[in-house]
């Protein structure tokens, strides 16, 4: 049996250099001139560099070397269903990572990794590179969350195209990170020291629980990416024709270039999955509460929200708020030594969870929905 602790917030793996070298060599037959560690919250991701000759120079291509936790690791189908989402999506013209097949033809090994004094089984790919930079890094403007709405809605909308034998792993009816197991984080609140935060967030649970969670035979099912995030979303500029022929003027216009991490999908709701994005989104905006009315417009260009839809809206986004916030604040206590990452909602994330709430439902979605309706006008 898998303690809470393991199921809810999973140590990360922790290979070395030199055992990501072996594994890309071992089982795709690459050379590996250079790893990069990358970011991340519960599995470990490696940029690898790999050695191309082309024409007199040498050139390097880059891939993404994916290691499952341990836990996620044990549903080898719920892997294969993130996998094939992700194949896909790219398929359909999204830019997703594919997952280079190893030399036997798989697009996923299972394999039994040297973790200190023990060994652990972990689910290994290695997945194309995607150009961009996180929004986390660059201001989003009015047009790329609105971008960013569009895109997602357009992903929910396509998925309903999406058939494969592993589809049932999606059903997740216990997984902590769906906005509906919002009861779930209950016995999690302890670690939130600050009483006004945790009062704060009991509050959201309790009003969820009465005014949301008995209506969601009223929201249409989907497939959501789960976790449409900030860090998840890369972009990068938009040149015109104008550029083109003058390399050193660069449009402003972001492009959406690269989608990641589908390890939080999960059979769901569509309304969900648009809460989760706008409280991502607004981590890092100067103008925080009109990113709900930008996202949404984009969103609702593609899958227009029912009346009962938009009314959870406002308490969804404050579920994530506070899923997030409080299961970063759990994971600090068992990881210490990945705070840094733990906590980057944190910076900012407790400061508008706050002003939400004291602002409340009307005055909030008053402004998302004022935000939305002035695109009529353009």
């Amino acid at each position: 049996m898998m303690s809470d602790s393991e199921t809810a917030v999973p140590r990360k793996p922790s290979l070395s250099d030199a055992q990501v070298v072996e594994l890309v060599g071992r089982l795709y037959s690459l050379e590996v001139s250079e790893v990069q560690p990358m970011p991340s919250y519960r599995d470990q991701n490696f940029r690898v560099l790999v050695p191309e000759p082309q024409g007199s120079g040498d050139h390097t291509k880059s891939y993404v070397l994916k290691v499952l936790n341990a836990v996620d690791s044990q549903d080898a189908d719920l892997a294969e269903a993130q996998t094939q989402v992700m194949m896909f999506l790219n398929q359909k013209g999204f830019p997703s990572s594919t997952p280079i097949p190893t030399t036997d033809g798989r697009i996923m090994s299972l394999e039994t990794i040297s973790c200190g004094q023990e060994y652990k089984t972990h689910i290994v790919r290695l997945l194309t590179y995607l150009p961009g930079t996180p929004l986390q890094k660059i201001p989003a403007d009015p047009q790329t969350l609105y971008k960013v709405g569009r895109t997602l809605a357009q992903i929910n909308k396509v998925l309903k195209e999406f058939q494969h034998p592993t589809l049932r792993s999606l059903q997740r009816d216990s997984f902590i990170w769906n906005v509906s197991n919002i009861d779930q984080l209950k016995k999690y609140l302890y670690a939130v020291r600050d009483d006004s935060d945790r009062q704060a967030v009991e509050q959201i649970i309790q009003q969820t629980m009465e005014n949301v969670l008995p209506n969601t035979s009223n929201f249409r099912e989907s497939v959501n990416h789960g976790d449409f995030s900030h860090t998840n979303v890369l972009v990068q500029p938009l040149l015109s024709s104008a550029d083109r022929s003058n390399p050193g003027h660069r449009q402003q216009e972001l492009d959406i270039s690269g989608i990641l991490d589908f390890g939080n999908m999960s059979c769901g709701y569509y309304v969900c999955d648009v809460a989760i994005c706008i409280m991502y989104m607004m981590l890092e905006n100067s103008d925080p509460m009109r990113v709900g009315g930008h996202v949404l417009t984009g969103f609702e260009s593609v899958i227009p929200l029912s009346r009962q839809e938009r009314d959870a809206l406002y308490l969804l986004v404050l579920c994530r708020f506070s899923q997030s916030l409080v299961l970063a604040q759990y994971a600090v206590q068992l990881y210490p030594d990945n705070e840094e990452y733990l906590l980057t909602t944190s910076r900012t994330g407790w400061k508008l969870l706050h002003q939400l709430w004291q602002l409340g439902k009307e005055a909030v979605e008053k402004v998302w929905f004022e935000t939305a309706e002035s695109y009529l006008t353009l």
